[in-house]
C-alpha cells in the first residue's frame, strides 16, 4: 500500500513539473530569411531583381558572366560553399532591404 502511495505522489509531481517543461522549451520562431527557401528560389529571385549582368557585377563568378543559365549556377553553387555563401549574403540583403 505504501508503495502504491509513493508512486501515486511521483505521479502527480511529474504532472506538475511537466507543463512549467514545456512552456520553457518553447521558444519564438527564428526569423532565419534563408529556411524553407531553396537555392533555385533565391538564384530566381535575385535574377528577377537585379538580371543576369548585374548579378554578375554584384558577384563576380563565370556562371553569372559568361552564358549564365539557372541550371548551370545551381550546378556551379552547389559545388562551391564560398560562392553559395555570397549569393546567399545578396538574397539575405534583399530580403532585408524590402523589409525595411
Amino acid at each position: 500500500m505504501q508503495d502504491k502511495m509513493a508512486h501515486v505522489q511521483i505521479f502527480k509531481t511529474q504532472r506538475q513539473v511537466q507543463p512549467q517543461y514545456e512552456t520553457t522549451m518553447k521558444s519564438p520562431p527564428q526569423k532565419d530569411p534563408l529556411h524553407g527557401v531553396t537555392l533555385e528560389n533565391i538564384l530566381t529571385k535575385l535574377v528577377a531583381h537585379y538580371d543576369w549582368q548585374q548579378l554578375g557585377e554584384r558577384i563576380n563568378i563565370r556562371c553569372f558572366t559568361q552564358d549564365p543559365s539557372i541550371q548551370s549556377s545551381l550546378k556551379f553553387l552547389r559545388k562551391t560553399p564560398w560562392a553559395r555563401e555570397k549569393v546567399e549574403q545578396l538574397y539575405i540583403d534583399l530580403v532585408n532591404d524590402r523589409a525595411s
